[in-house]
């Protein structure tokens, strides 16, 4: 197998044929030597390369670490694609024109030799440490958050000072003479995931969603060609998972970095697994060269202050800053229904040149995510993107919404091969779903308390949603699928018993099981159920508890020793938090009341007198109109201050029709009637039709007819139960040609056949409570501490309050959210408190109606220490793989 790789040697004598015969293209150079003398070699491909440092360049570096052959082998491939397909291909041509690609196919030669003829499993270079042992992590010798250590064993042994390394000392100073870098990519293996970098400050920084968008858009190029997902994680505070790493460094210069996975494993069978990674990558990486010129000085600058105006049930206005020197531009607005997508055209949603935007046709209850960029109309040069945007709609007026999380003792995992400890897995940090040697087969368990949903819930929405933190242990390409069950949880006496659990008959499955290389780590996973799954969980309010359990492969094939995924429950001193459990996301109606009206009045109103208790409507003699009107009160409807009306019409039914009358249409109209006379109903403020017209020839057949109201009908029906109002209703008829004596009699109040007026209504608050007045933030043991004053309205049921780093947020959900319940203060627990930042606090009742916001922004006045917690692995083999074991 290894014969099908190529040499250090090899690789080089490719590139230089290659460069003989395309010397307008690619140049190569050693930009040092190894500790075993080796050339570190730097290939550069751009038009008219001679010229290649004057445009802004994609860094990429490959085989760091020794064992990890993806790297040089997607460099090879990728050079050659580049130059087969230049100037055939627009897409290459126009990627090598604006911008230049360094590449050093293998940082670690020494160690990639080694592990080629030697042991296949070496990771570092091969430093002579003094005292036996040889090697250092060269991926933990960067200047960045460089932590020194003296186990020089350890495969993650960072060397004895930050860049102590020939290889690393290369190229830091290749990067700091070349400012034309953007954008630095660094392969490694495995995992199909992209790990951007960060800055270890707990908070957002202003490029973290170019890096979302750069990673999320490369994976679409990827899922192009194979159908794989690639996850995109940037880790979480407060644990500091890797010192001293490249990534950290390029991005500490202003270069947006991030190391990419690929694969399943480090050398894998070449002629399947390494080849379907390299034709997947090759795309991907084409694209990322092609956007490097978006992030330099040739770019517009970030547009700023993107926010959110307003927003309903169905749409949000969206609105940024708008300048005198953006006038040469034109701004791209992408919507999507979740964090971390791609923003191509499938998802381009505006083109404007204005700085607002209104987005209409949303779901009700829905969050969405937008982002937002500007391009140059002649170069088209795109901008780097402003900070992206969360909202979630309003919910339609008869919606509920409520957000279930798990207790602590409600999540966790069972394992096989550790039911002495399975207890222990519930609360503590993280769930292992699958199968492997140590744990055996794992399942997930989630069991939430949905006894605070109302007994008459109707459920219209349920969507279960899990948070994927790591998939290192699902080591075999395309095999396996995890999936959720719905339990009974009266056939589970202990939910941490592992035979319990897998012995148990799921009542359903939900939707599709989600296969191996589309489960993607670090971006969310959600279930969305079904009209059938939504009544399990429907029928499940009786009891209170809604059971899942979360299942993935059970068995192993040969010499494979795990399967196994790992997702987060935000508990446990590693679990990422309050942002990271397992929620279930509900939107609800409430069964209704269901009322009949009868006509407390009725007339017949023509030229003559009113007829009180008589309902005709026509013509009379003289071919004038004649009206039926009728009076409904609503004073048996609820007391409640706030009603929504979910469905009502109007039921009227023919006694007689004229015999030899021509054909005739009857509406009917909600009016506002100070006297049933006919000077006032011909003067009579049309206020709204109910239904469709019923003809004559309708009723000939169907004598009982019904006028639905629509929402706006209904809405003013609400108006008139708020005001105390008598609902006047007016049925009159209209012909095509004049006619005369021409009267329908209706069944009027002494009838059983009288008009009725049906509704139904559920009790529902409609406007928001008061704004959290005194706002105030100090700083207290390093901590922002939030304290506001308390809402007294008997609807009240807590404040939610979130951050924002780079605009007041407007919507809850657009940020980070701190603390949602009914105490008038909270701690800022997730943030940096020497970052200036924005709080927003808002309150709440039990539908939800969110309140306009109080905002502060808060800035410190003296430097607060932050720490941070070294990350603790939960077993053996996850302590083995953060070794580098």
């Amino acid at each position: 197998m290894k014969k099908q790789y190529l040499s250090y040697q090899e690789t080089i004598d490719l590139l230089s044929k290659a460069m003989e015969k395309y010397p307008n293209l690619i140049r190569m150079q050693s930009i040092g030597d190894t500790h075993e003398g080796r050339p570190i070699m730097m290939v550069t491909v751009s038009q008219d390369v001679a010229y290649a440092d004057l445009k802004p360049a994609l860094l990429y570096t490959g085989t760091i670490h020794a064992r990890e052959w993806i790297g040089i082998e997607l460099a090879v491939n990728f050079i050659q694609h580049l130059l087969d397909n230049y100037p055939s291909n627009p897409d290459v041509v126009e990627a090598l024109t604006r911008n230049t690609l360094y590449m050093v196919p293998c940082l670690n030669p020494d160690g990639f030799e080694y592990s080629r003829q030697h042991f296949s499993f070496w990771r570092k270079n091969r430093r002579d440490n003094g005292d036996g042992t040889f090697g250092v992590d060269l991926n933990r010798n960067f200047g960045i958050n460089f932590r020194q250590s003296k186990d020089t064993r350890s495969n993650i042994y960072g060397g004895p000072e930050a860049f102590s390394e020939p290889e690393t000392q290369a190229i830091k100073r290749f990067v700091e003479s070349h400012d034309n870098i953007r954008i630095a990519l660094d392969y490694h293996s495995q995992g199909n995931v992209f790990f951007p970098a960060h800055k270890f400050n707990h908070e957002a920084e202003i490029e973290g969603t170019d890096l979302n968008i750069l990673c999320a858009n490369m994976a679409n190029e990827i899922h192009k060609v194979t159908k794989r997902q690639y996850g995109i994680h940037r880790g979480k505070p407060p644990a500091n998972l890797i010192h001293g790493s490249g990534r950290e460094y390029y991005y500490d210069r202003g270069i947006l970095s991030s190391v990419v996975e690929v694969g399943s494993r480090n050398i894998p069978d070449y002629l399947i697994n390494m080849s379907q990674s390299v034709d997947e990558n090759i795309p991907a990486l084409l694209y990322a060269l092609g956007t490097a010129i978006n992030y330099s000085d040739l770019a517009p600058k970030r547009p700023e202050n993107f926010t959110i105006k307003d927003v309903s049930a169905n749409q949000a206005v969206l609105c940024w800053d708008h300048q005198s020197e953006d006038d040469g531009c034109y701004y791209q607005v992408y919507r999507s229904e979740s964090p971390k997508h791609h923003c191509t055209r499938e998802n381009l949603i505006a083109i404007t040149s204005q700085n607002e935007y209104t987005d209409k046709q949303l779901k009700s209850g829905h969050r969405y995510y937008y982002n937002l960029r500007k391009v140059d109309r002649v170069s088209r040069i795109k901008s780097p993107f402003a900070p992206e945007l969360k909202i979630k709609t309003n919910l339609e007026k008869d919606e509920f919404a409520f957000t279930l999380f798990p207790n602590p003792e409600q999540a966790g995992y069972v394992g096989e091969l550790t039911k002495a400890h399975n207890a222990e897995h519930f609360g503590n940090n993280s769930l292992f779903i699958g199968v492997n040697k140590t744990k055996g087969i794992c399942y997930g368990v989630i069991d939430f308390n949905i006894d605070r949903i109302p007994s008459d819930a109707i459920i219209k929405d349920a969507v279960f949603s899990l948070y994927p933190m790591n998939r290192v242990g699902a080591k075999i390409e395309n095999y396996g699928e995890w999936s959720v069950s719905i339990l009974n949880p009266d056939d589970i006496s202990d939910i941490t018993n592992f035979d319990e659990i897998q012995a148990a008959t799921p009542l359903q499955t939900l939707g599709n099981a989600i296969d191996s290389d589309q489960l993607t780590q670090g971006i969310w996973k959600n279930w969305r159920f079904s009209a059938m799954e939504k009544q399990l969980v429907q029928d499940q309010l009786e009891k209170g508890r809604l059971l899942l359990r979360i299942q993935g492969p059970d068995h192993l094939p040969l010499c494979n020793d795990s399967q196994m995924m790992q997702f987060d429950i935000g508990y446990g001193r590693f679990g990422g938090g309050i942002h990271y459990r397992p929620c279930l996301d509900l939107i609800y109606t409430r069964r209704p009341y269901h009322v009949a009206l009868a006509a407390t009045d009725c007339h017949t109103i023509s030229r003559n007198e009113p007829q009180q208790g008589v309902l005709q409507c026509g013509f009379d003699e003289h071919g004038d109109t004649v009206f039926g009107q009728m009076a409904f009160s609503l004073s048996c409807i609820s007391d409640a201050k706030d009603i929504v009306i979910t469905q009502a019409y109007f039921a009227i039914e023919s006694e007689s029709l004229p015999e030899e009358a021509q054909p005739m249409r009857f509406t009917v109209e909600i009016a506002e009637l100070e006297n049933p006379d006919y000077d006032s109903v011909k003067q009579r403020e049309k206020i709204e039709f109910l239904g469709y017209e019923v003809s004559s020839e309708d009723l000939a057949k169907t004598p009982r007819q019904l006028y639905m109201f629509d929402s706006s009908a209904r809405q003013h029906l609400e108006q008139f139960h708020s005001e105390r109002k008598t609902v006047n209703l007016i049925i009159r008829a209209t012909s095509s040609s004049r006619q005369k004596q021409a009267l329908v009699n209706w069944h009027s109040l002494d009838s059983e056949q009288r008009p009725e007026l049906v509704i139904e209504y559920i009790e529902r608050r409609k406007q928001p409570l008061e704004t959290p007045q005194n706002l105030q933030a100090t700083l207290q043991d390093g901590l922002v501490k939030l304290a506001w004053d308390h809402v007294e309205e008997d609807d009240f049921v807590g404040f939610y309050v979130v951050r924002n780093c780079f605009h007041p947020p407007r919507s809850p959900f657009d940020g980070v959210k701190l603390y949602a319940g009914k105490d008038g203060y909270t701690f800022d627990r997730f943030g940096n408190a020497n970052i200036p930042k924005y709080y927003s606090v808002f309150s709440y009742d039990n539908v939800p109606n969110y309140s306009v916001p109080a905002t502060l922004k808060f800035s410190a006045d003296e430097v607060t220490p932050v720490v941070y917690d070294e990350f603790e692995a939960q077993d053996e083999i996850e302590k083995r793989y953060r070794n580098g074991d």
